[in-house]
């Protein structure tokens, strides 16, 4: 299978290409310059795998929570590219790719993600590692005060803190989160790896869309209004 992914939701941007288990990547933390970095990161992906576009199976984006600029350039990305070689797209969560990433250099099976939205709050999500080694959310993603995280419970053990948020707010979450966090990184970033990883997974499980289906998941719906406006 083939699938090209890009994740810049975060001050990180990345793009992969996965290749029947081998992945390729291009990463770099840029923040401000993802609209200039991202689509030379593709073809410098592609060049070097010797694939066209019309060779691959499907893409794969990070289609947020995150910076709202962020978000909006990999679906406008993804979707420019996927229109141009009839291609299906696999959305996958930015959280879930965070988690994903961890999960994949540690022994760690639950991870908390927690990204800085402003204004007080983050972008929540509760991950869990599965049989297969993949990340699986637990409960619901959310945008809320920090003071009030919310995670599934008793069945929910220690884990890892990761993303911006822990380093917003990380006394507010810890103390919420009653101990159960043994490590924490603020600086841990989503990879387009990891998002062509899930891309792969939510692919073969049918839940590809149509390129103009590829939409962005903001979480604050009132700030996507407002830019809007």
């Amino acid at each position: 299978m083939k699938i090209l992914a890009v994740e810049t939701a975060t001050e990180a941007c990345s793009a992969a290409l996965l290749v029947d288990g081998g992945i390729l990547e291009r990463f770099r933390v840029a923040p401000r310059e993802h609209t200039r970095l991202i689509l030379p990161m593709v073809d410098s992906l592609l060049d070097e795998a010797g694939f066209a576009l019309g060779n691959l199976d499907a893409l794969a984006f990070g289609r947020g929570p995150g910076s709202f600029t962020g978000v909006r350039i990999a679906a406008g990305i993804i979707q420019g590219l996927a229109l141009g070689a009839d291609l299906p797209v696999v959305p996958v969560s930015t959280l879930a790719s965070l988690a994903q990433h961890y999960l994949e250099s540690s022994d760690c099976a639950t991870i908390f993600t927690a990204l800085d939205a402003r204004m007080g709050e983050v972008y929540w999500g509760v991950y869990q590692k599965d049989s297969e080694g993949l990340a699986r959310l637990a409960g619901k993603e959310a945008v809320l005060p920090a003071i009030e995280v919310q995670f599934s419970g008793a069945r929910i053990g220690k884990g890892a803190g990761l993303g911006s948020g822990w380093a917003a707010y990380r006394d507010i979450l810890t103390e919420r989160l009653n101990d159960r966090v043994d490590h924490i990184d603020p600086e841990c970033y989503p990879h387009a790896s990891s998002v062509a990883l899930l891309g792969q997974d939510g692919y073969l499980k049918q839940l590809a869309v149509a390129p103009e289906q590829a939409l962005p998941v903001y979480l604050r719906d009132t700030v996507a209004r407002k830019k809007c406006e």
